[in-house]
């Protein structure tokens, strides 16, 4: 499963420090393993559930790309700003895990069952970035690993996020504003199983 995880997000190998790196392994391979998914690129590649996925590419594309454009932003501020300080690795770690808590939200399974009864458990019942909190805690990455996947997208309004939290965040907001504005979404959604009808 390890090995499946690096074939699709190669970028985890720019991680320097070994620990981090055999820990995004492992959170990525737990999380498969506990989902109904084999691979990352089984996932629905969109922002949300129940939003259009992408024409072409998978989910994990999009977090390899996310983290480059990540990376890419940082650079730019370290060779611009002197005193500009960030952490590479964690900010590698957060890009290529931010979207982890989507083999909750996104499993097909999930989702039928919450549309059959959204008073239940809600609808969904946990987004992933609550549930990639988990998922990071309990591989025992880094808190602050933990922190962008909990706080990169709307529920991080309700915080004050960390420089490398604030990075992925508009890298990941910027990858789907240009992919909406390029025509880069499908017409249809395919991934979901149709919405059952009441008799």
């Amino acid at each position: 499963m390890r090995q499946k995880v690096l074939e699709e997000m190669p970028e985890i190998a720019w991680i320097s420090d070994e620990g981090l790196k055999a820990k995004v392994l492992g959170a990525w391979a737990g999380a498969l393993a506990a989902s109904g998914f084999d691979r990352i690129g089984d996932m629905k590649p969109s922002g949300n559930y129940d939003s259009m996925p992408l024409r072409a590419g998978t989910q994990a594309d999009h977090m390899r790309s996310v983290t480059r454009l990540a990376v890419a932003m940082a650079e730019e501020f370290d060779s611009l700003l002197p005193g500009f300080k960030y952490d590479r690795d964690i900010l590698i770690a957060g890009g290529l895990c931010h979207d982890i808590g989507k083999v909750w939200e996104f499993d097909p399974e999930n989702v039928e069952r919450w549309r059959a009864d959204p008073s239940n458990s809600g609808m969904p019942s946990i987004r992933h970035p609550g549930y990639g909190v988990h998922i990071c805690l309990t591989a025992e990455l880094p808190e602050e690993v933990a922190h962008i996947a909990g706080a990169h997208s709307g529920e991080g309004e309700l915080l004050t996020r960390s420089l490398e939290n604030t990075i992925i965040h508009w890298a990941d907001y910027s990858f789907w504003k240009i992919i909406e504005s390029g025509g880069q979404l499908a017409d249809r959604d395919d991934w979901l199983p149709p919405e059952k009808k009441a008799h």
